[in-house]
């Protein structure tokens, strides 16, 4: 249970206005085995009682009547550098956040949170602070020093909950992430880049400085100068330090961090600092590409799926609605088929951005069918050669269907390869082994597991165990092995 390996018990300081947050503050730490803890109701009797008192830890509200967090914080600080303080408040914001963690607070806490939050947390620094030695303490001033990977695991935290936070304006969004990089790492002013992969240029978005005013003077000149160093963080698609040797020039120092959609860099977020003082490290380079990898997880996830992707979606499903009205059984067939090879993908553990890929690519492998003549697609017996090389063309006609739209470059492949055998047998392309793509293997298992088991006016399904046989004689001959031991240990047959 959480709190029961430390040896000595550890004592807690509650402070909170609200009795009912205070009770189940207290109630959570017990129930996580820390019952040597201590409730006030605000600052001025937190600060009396931790004048008398040890605590190993301090969790506090930011706002109270007569002595806010804050100012409780600098006491303690005062009093016993070495305790650790938690702040908790209903309002964050980036300002307050970082100043509360810069003055010595440990972490932020936003309210509401979990049970299993508060106690994953206490337990962290209150384990870290157990097993400090002598040499991991200022011996001046006995002030604690967290562990930096803990820092930096709570500065990634505070990013990630921030801009999972932010209002749905995209404007709104792009001014929390330079907000937002501006005071984790210190800087001075920020810039927010367009970059136009087709006419290879950037557009200045917007520019501001750490007190929110925008700037309209030095930005088109900053991005001006900045054009091949731009370019060469769009190449290589990772931040980068930069340094000038003008003392006044437009900056000092310089930190810069992609933005991506699918892989494909469509901004930059620069900071910059004139001061001497300010020079940026590779810790503020991994803070940068942190807010930067959210920020685009969050932004492909609203601006792609819910506006550009909407309406691709559903332009192509009509086109795949009127292949279900004349063949029925394709409509069944590319759900079961998507269902079967999103389960096989995270069977396989592939990635979030391989996952979303397949699902589109798997609704849409057959959407080439919409060319095949109906006396070819709609015959109830078994096709002529010639008729079956006329279905064959399908993967290769969905393929060209995609292929207007750029973000789609990998599910067409996908479904243009997904008929291709690991022995070389397979169509269009007659692509063998590996050199087929690896979501295209997965989609064939999850095609021809479904087609097998379905009913045709032709033949009737086979039986799963028959299903399961074919798969694994058919193991580096037609299919890839791996996928097939994977959809077959995943239990997805049985689903």
């Amino acid at each position: 249970m959480s709190g029961q390996h430390y040896k000595n018990a550890k004592s807690i300081l509650v402070v909170d206005d609200d009795l009912a947050m205070r009770r189940f503050i207290t109630d959570a730490l017990k129930e996580g085995n820390y019952f040597n803890t201590k409730e006030v109701e605000n600052g001025i009797q937190a600060l009396e009682t931790f004048r008398k008192e040890t605590y190993d830890l301090v969790i506090s509200d930011l706002q109270m009547p007569g002595m806010s967090g804050m100012e409780l914080l600098n006491q303690i600080k005062e009093l016993n550098p070495s305790t650790p303080v938690i702040i908790m408040t209903g309002y964050p914001t980036i300002d307050i956040t970082i100043s509360a963690m810069k003055e010595g607070a440990l972490d932020f806490l936003t309210k509401p949170f979990t049970i299993k939050k508060l106690l994953f947390k206490v337990d962290l620094y209150l384990k870290e602070k157990s097993i400090q030695t002598k040499e991991n303490l200022n011996i001046e001033g006995m002030n604690w020093k967290l562990n930096e990977k803990i820092k930096k695991l709570s500065t990634i935290d505070l990013i990630c909950e921030r801009i999972e936070k932010t209002g749905e304006d995209n404007d709104d969004i792009f001014e929390e992430i330079m907000m937002l990089a501006l005071n984790v790492t210190g800087g001075e002013k920020c810039l927010l880049v367009f970059f136009d992969e087709a006419n290879d240029k950037f557009y200045r978005k917007t520019f501001q400085t750490k007190d929110g005013r925008f700037i309209s003077k030095e930005d088109d000149a900053m991005v001006e100068s900045l054009k091949d160093f731009f370019k060469e963080v769009v190449r290589k698609r990772d931040g980068r330090l930069l340094s000038s040797k003008e003392p006044n020039g437009l900056y000092r120092y310089l930190v810069c961090a992609p933005l991506m959609i699918r892989n494909k860099v469509f901004a930059l977020i620069t900071v910059t600092s004139r001061n001497a003082a300010c020079n940026f490290t590779q810790k503020d380079l991994s803070y940068m590409l942190n807010i930067t990898a959210r920020a685009s997880l969050h932004l492909e996830n609203k601006l792609l799926y819910e506006s550009f992707f909407t309406s691709i979606m559903d332009t192509f499903e009509s086109l795949v609605l009127s292949i279900h009205e004349r063949d029925h059984y394709t409509n069944r067939h590319s759900r079961r088929v998507t269902k079967l090879a999103l389960d096989t993908a995270r069977a396989m553990n592939c990635s979030a951005y391989e996952i979303e890929s397949l699902k589109i690519s798997s609704m849409l492998h057959d959407i080439g069918k919409i060319a095949i003549p109906d006396y070819v697609l709609l015959k109830p017996g078994r096709l002529l050669d010639e008729e079956y090389e006329i279905i064959k063309k399908h993967p290769a006609i969905g393929e060209n269907i995609l292929r207007s739209i750029a973000l789609f470059d990998d599910e067409r492949k996908i479904i243009r390869h997904h008929h291709e055998r690991w022995d070389g047998k397979g169509y269009p392309d007659g692509l063998s082994g590996e050199n087929t793509p690896f979501l295209s293997r997965i989609l064939s298992v999850a095609d021809s597991f479904d087609a097998m088991t379905t009913d045709r006016p032709y033949r009737k399904a086979l039986k799963t165990d028959e299903v399961k046989s074919e798969l694994q004689k058919n193991r580096n001959i037609q299919f890839d092995k791996n996928v097939v031991d994977a959809f077959i240990k995943s239990g997805v047959m049985n689903s």
